[in-house]
């Protein structure tokens, strides 16, 4: 990494001298090309566009774990899953109450905070630990007319989800309040409309009507075909985990790929949230908040496209899952139109709020390399006893299955970004170095215990 990269992501750990308001927007399922400032063709998305114009955009931003519960824990706790124990979407209700999570930490040294939406550590909606004003519902929740459970009452309402999660945003940035706020919008889009157990398992797999749209956007981008990546429908050769035969599902070839009906419905639900955005900016600025807001947008983990045959199965460590967007804005850090292209990931999160506040955190450590770790669950037949642990630096990526022998797998991303190429068995590819670095993972962060 360049040391001018590096200083550039570093920059955000230093504390403004008044505390600043923090907005943190988690999308559900978004994958890093699907914004207008990522690159999409056609995509209307001008808020999120906006905060990449007026801040930065981190180019090369990943996650711990491609999978919902796992990685919410980790942007809220800047551990990984080995460490904050949430390894699956099982029902974990009990123990994410206990927590330390950085809106802990914040309300504990006098902000005021709020947590609006989709928890899906389990499916326990009720209020967690350090949250002023809780507003949520039970595991993956409902697209139209949801019951709610507002500071440990249930409501039931009506509308689209992502609106009200929006009107609540809203309501809560408009209290007149003398402490610093943080408010964490953690979106139920572009999450299907699937209902899913306490076991983790889900009644059947996603549709494209199971992505519920707005009324207002059903017909947006009509006739639209969505752009294609370099690896779509390209059946896997020398993926011995992909390749595997397993009983009642059938083999990847182009008819498991994702459609374009599925994508288009996607895209739409994307639409909702970034006219929800546009409306939490407003009111920022309407309210003269804005200069002194940081705001956050980005995604629990990406999606695949047909991208190797692939489709909903994003639990697997290739770019399509472990990408994602993020989106800073906050004047006093970044100058418009930053691009920061050191590697970031989203254990990172956890010290970059906590220090802009001012609160003791961690440091963010010099990245040569993100670690990526899967455990396997049940819920997609196809990835079962598929657990790895992944490491991806600047050019090169290895993946060690846990429990498959001979299915490791590395990439030259220089020279093979689609990751078409298995080099696992190349003896000029720097194997050995990428292994060290699978022992060389950061310890837990040391940080206070909440009152």
């Amino acid at each position: 990494m360049h040391r001018r990269q590096f200083l550039s992501l570093a920059a955000a750990a230093v504390a403004p001298p008044a505390r600043p308001n923090i907005v943190f927007i988690l999308v559900d399922d978004l994958r890093f090309d699907e914004l207008g400032c990522t690159g999409h063709p056609f995509a209307q998305t001008p808020n999120a566009d906006r905060l990449a114009r007026e801040g930065a955009r981190f180019e090369n931003a990943f996650v711990a774990t491609p999978l919902c519960s796992p990685s919410r824990a980790t942007f809220l706790t800047g551990q990984y899953p080995f460490q904050h124990g949430i390894t699956d979407n099982t029902d974990r209700s009990r123990h994410s109450h206990t927590l330390k999570t950085w809106p802990r930490l914040l309300h504990d040294n006098g902000y005021a905070t709020a947590f609006l939406g989709k928890w899906h550590m389990g499916v326990d909606d009720s209020p967690r630990p350090g949250f002023d004003h809780w507003v949520s519902f039970p595991g993956q929740g409902e697209s139209f007319d949801p019951p709610l459970n507002i500071n440990g009452k249930p409501i039931q309402t009506k509308g689209y989800i992502t609106d009200i999660l929006t009107d609540h945003a809203v309501e809560f940035i408009n209290q007149k309040r003398e402490k610093p706020f943080c408010l964490y919008l953690s979106h139920k889009a572009i999450h299907p409309n699937i209902t899913q157990g306490a076991d983790g398992k889900v009644s059947r797999f996603e549709e494209a009507d199971d992505f519920k749209v707005a009324p207002r956007h059903r017909d947006l981008y009509a006739g639209r075909t969505p752009p294609r990546r370099g690896n779509y429908k390209v059946l896997p050769t020398d993926k011995p985990a992909l390749l595997q035969t397993i009983e009642g599902v059938p083999p990847l070839s182009p008819d498991t790929a994702t459609d374009d009906a599925m994508i288009l419905n996607r895209m739409r639900m994307t639409k909702a949230i970034d006219e929800g955005l546009g409306r939490v900016i407003e009111t920022l600025e309407r309210t003269g908040q804005l200069a002194n807001t940081a705001i956050v947008f980005t995604s629990d983990h990406g999606y695949f496209y047909g991208e190797h045959c692939l489709s909903r199965e994003r639990r697997l460590p290739y770019e399509e899952a472990i990408r994602i967007p993020l989106l800073v804005r906050y004047p006093r850090v970044y100058r418009p139109q930053t691009k920061i292209r050191a590697l970031t990931s989203s254990v990172d999160i956890f010290s970059l709020c906590l220090q802009w506040a001012g609160v003791p955190a961690p440091p963010i450590p010099k990245r040569d390399a993100v670690y990526i770790e899967y455990f396997s669950d049940t819920v997609f037949p196809r990835i079962r006893k598929m657990g790895y642990q992944a490491v991806r630096t600047d050019r090169w990526k290895l993946i060690r299955y846990r429990d498959q022998q001979g299915a490791d797998e590395l990439y030259d991303l220089r020279t093979d970004p689609f990751e078409l190429r298995n080099r696992i068995n190349d003896p000029t590819a720097p194997k050995a170095k990428l292994e060290a670095l699978l022992t060389t993972i950061p310890g837990p962060p040391q940080t206070p215990s909440p009152h």
